[in-house]
């Protein structure tokens, strides 16, 4: 069943021309992804398609082009360490006037406990870990572009399933398929999406404070936001499903998200308000109010854990092999 939109309509008309800046949106096969990627080519921007190579990757590019978008794919495979640092060669190359916007929106979801080729849970690598890596390989362009044209903008995607426990280590290091298996009812793949989607949080609020720290005249300018969709039947509760996602638990969960679902548009909301919408400020964090709940993309009250904020920091540079996050710039 098809949803109607509700409010992304109205957001999208009133979003000022981006024409002359630069978006890049990893995950924009589909879901809010390709609604943020058609949105920002529609208001005039060079989109990057930031996306693993697949027959769904180049049907998303071909459909934005035959809507006259400025738009590219560059693979870039989250699941993989190298293909991520193999992108960001590649944008550092071929996109040397900047990048306005980096959106880091792609994710899975309810996925069982097992390793990807670099040995990290294949939930956390993905939805956190290669995200801050690509953020780190691509920061010059970030400068580049704020010194050009005054800002540019990382923006992450969390979740309302951020809520819960405080972020553990283990779960940002090299550990994927031995963090508690499958679990009581299927508890175990959950708890593992819960702290990815809440590593997205801390990231941007660390983001934030080590910009200030190493690159003081960048305080401000390159701007750490976050949003969260609401529920949303954006095509990961499928992908959950055909992934095993059979146990009560399961079911559970993904009926009551399906039961309070907006439409993929409106959970495209937060995110758009923070790629694109004028005067947003740095620690922003946008989506729909309150727990399961749809509706408009509204500017939240912080949620900072200073604690989890150093945690995530400290374990996602080791695992990244990141020395100087930085560094290129320096």
């Amino acid at each position: 069943m098809t949803l109607t939109s509700q409010y992304y309509p109205a957001l999208a008309a009133a979003l000022p021309s981006l024409a002359g800046k630069t978006v890049a949106i990893t995950g924009c096969t589909s879901g809010t992804g390709l609604v943020l990627a058609r949105t920002c080519a529609d208001l005039g921007a060079q989109v990057l398609m930031l996306n693993r190579p697949s027959p769904r990757a180049d049907a998303a590019l071909a459909e934005l082009r035959q809507r006259g978008g400025k738009v590219e794919l560059v693979a870039c495979d989250l699941q993989s360490f190298d293909a991520v640092r193999a992108a960001g060669a590649q944008l550092r190359k071929a996109f040397a006037g900047g990048i306005d916007v980096l959106c880091n929106n792609a994710g899975v979801m309810g996925l069982p406990d097992a390793a990807t080729p670099d040995g990290f849970d294949v939930q956390m690598q993905p939805n956190h870990l290669s995200h801050f890596l690509l953020t780190s390989e691509i920061w010059p362009l970030l400068e580049t572009a704020a010194t050009a044209r005054g800002e540019a903008r990382v923006v992450n995607h969390s979740s309302g399933a951020r809520r819960g426990p405080p972020l553990k280590a283990d779960y940002l290091r090299a550990k994927g398929g031995k963090l508690g298996g499958q679990g009581f009812m299927g508890f175990g793949k959950w708890r593992r999406y819960q702290q990815s989607k809440l590593a997205n949080l801390l990231f941007t609020y660390a983001l934030h404070d080590h910009i200030a720290q190493a690159r003081p005249a960048f305080a401000g300018k390159v701007k750490s936001l976050c949003a969260h969709p609401g529920p949303t039947d954006s095509g990961l509760q499928a992908k959950t499903t055909a992934a095993g996602g059979d146990t009560f638990l399961d079911r559970m969960i993904l009926n009551r998200t399906l039961k309070a679902a907006h439409s993929v548009e409106d959970g495209t909301m937060g995110i758009a308000r923070a790629c694109c919408e004028a005067g947003v400020e740095s620690l922003g964090f946008y989506g729909p109010e309150g727990a399961g709940k749809s509706g408009p993309a509204v500017l939240l009250p912080p949620e900072r854990a200073p604690e989890g904020e150093a945690l995530l920091w400290r374990e996602s540079l080791k695992a990244t092999g990141i020395s100087q996050y930085f560094g290129w710039a320096a």
